[in-house]
């Protein structure tokens, strides 16, 4: 008789995002019994409040910018900007993959539990909705993802501070909008109000935008948000928040020392922070390094048989890692080794022009002791560049200046989220300069700057960096 007789599940999985429906949809082609436990929508957040929502909006406002510019002999006097069907289309295609993934699960005949669940213990998960039951399992994986971080600023919960959660409902086209946080959710707002018209203040506390990024992609940034009319402020540190007649007042130290700004609302786009609240049963204690859920090289916690993958026990915030993280870990439960390399992990940034990055930064290349040789192309001379006035665009490629093989690449361009992965293969396989110089690719396109950034690269190889 099988060992898993005495339980409901060989898999139970919380949390039905990127990481988690994607990992039972691994452990049940694989056989294994399995359930998934969401709360509110498949899809998690990444379908329903995140990746996809926003993109589907930029989307639209990419269309409304260019429309409205008149740069290619287009001009429409009397664009009416529909922020109600722009939302309705966002829900649209958020349901459209919410059901698809459904239906995949149905198809593996995967358990879809609507409900809240509470671990109990190694292998007890209780689950409360219409009725309330415990189910037991032999592996208990954890992904529940993260929720909008507020930090304790004074004023920061007036109700014209929003989060993106809130920004992406309540359907209002705003005149004036103030943006706390220049990272990635920040910076993505803040392309799609500007491109709607909307009057759009950053203030990030770090001495740039998107500051986990290379420095270069950051300052770049901050230039085209200036020229496109986006007031920026960096090493601003936020100090409190005044409701005014019109709106709110955000006070902040910046390098003038005391300034302020207001708008009509405000976006506090700070971080997000792991979803752990109620996950645990209050006498059930789990090992925590710093606010994630801590695990080890198996995506084990301290309680056995128990698991944790994606944003609520890793600081790399992403639906891509956790999904590949979701496989490794059944692979891993099922005695196994992963398959996909997780040490490469691209970014993807959509502002315009996109940006995208994988790998180190030549800075971080040093700071470990490497020699690099840094390849830098600007994208002015690049056809399809020029075709779609793509304004301040560069690729730069860091290789080892030993190996030669490649080590990180940053993007800044149309279409960098899509280019990216030709340098992430590059890194995972070992593949140097050389050998990437020997692909040919196709003109005209955006990716023919890789190889004028390449050929860069490999000129500077006989007198390395250092």
């Amino acid at each position: 008789m099988r060992e898993i007789a005495m339980f409901h599940y060989d898999l139970i999985v919380i949390g039905a995002g990127p990481g988690g429906y994607t990992a039972a949809l691994r452990a049940a082609k694989r056989g294994w019994k399995t359930a998934v436990i969401e709360r509110r929508e498949v899809g998690g957040t990444c379908l329903n409040r995140g990746c996809i929502p926003t993109k589907t909006l930029l989307h639209a406002s990419e269309i409304a910018a260019g429309i409205r510019g008149g740069r290619f002999g287009i001009e429409a006097q009397q664009v009416r900007l529909d922020m109600a069907a722009m939302l309705t289309r966002k829900r649209q295609v958020s349901a459209q993959l919410s059901g698809g993934i459904e239906t995949m699960l149905r198809a593996e005949k995967v358990e879809l539990l609507q409900g809240n669940a509470t671990v109990l213990g190694p292998s007890q998960v209780r689950l409360t909705g219409e009725n309330e039951q415990v189910l037991t399992a032999r592996h208990i994986l954890l992904a529940t993802g993260a929720v909008p971080a507020r930090p304790p600023i004074p004023g920061l919960d007036l109700p014209e501070v929003m989060t993106s959660d809130d920004l992406l409902e309540n359907g209002r086209l705003y005149q004036s909008l103030i943006v706390i946080g220049g990272g990635v959710i920040g910076v993505e707002f803040a392309t799609f109000y500007a491109d709607l018209g909307c009057q759009v203040t950053v203030i990030e506390g770090m001495d740039r935008l998107l500051p986990a990024l290379d420095r270069e992609l950051g300052q770049n940034l901050g230039m085209i948000f200036k020229k496109r009319g986006i007031a920026v402020h960096t090493g601003a540190d936020v100090t409190r928040l005044e409701k005014t007649e019109g709106g709110v007042r955000v006070c902040f130290h910046g390098k003038g020392g005391e300034e302020s700004a207001a708008g009509e609302a405000v976006l506090c786009a700070i971080g997000r922070r792991p979803n752990t609240e109620g996950l645990f049963a209050p006498d059930v204690a789990v090992a925590m390094n710093g606010r994630f859920i801590a695990v080890n090289e198996n995506y084990e916690t301290s309680l056995p048989g128990i698991y944790a993958i994606g944003d609520v026990s890793g600081n790399i915030q992403l639906a891509h890692m956790a999904a590949a993280q979701g496989i490794d870990a059944v692979e891993r439960m099922m005695g196994g080794a992963g398959r996909i390399d997780l040490t490469a992990v691209p970014s993807c940034i959509y502002c315009a022009p996109e940006i995208a990055c994988v790998g180190m930064t030549a800075e971080e290349a040093k700071a470990e002791g490497r020699a690099v040789a840094v390849g830098k192309y600007v994208m002015y001379a690049n056809g399809r560049t020029v075709i779609q006035d793509g304004g301040r665009a560069f690729l730069k490629i860091v290789a080892n200046a030993e190996s030669h093989a490649i080590l990180g690449a940053q993007f800044m361009c149309e279409h960098a989220t899509d280019m990216i992965s030709e340098m992430t293969a590059a890194i995972v396989n070992g593949l140097t300069v050389e050998q990437m110089l020997r692909v040919m690719r196709p003109h005209p396109t955006f990716e023919e700057g890789v190889q004028d950034a390449l050929e860069a690269v490999l000129g500077k190889l006989s007198g390395a960096e250092h």
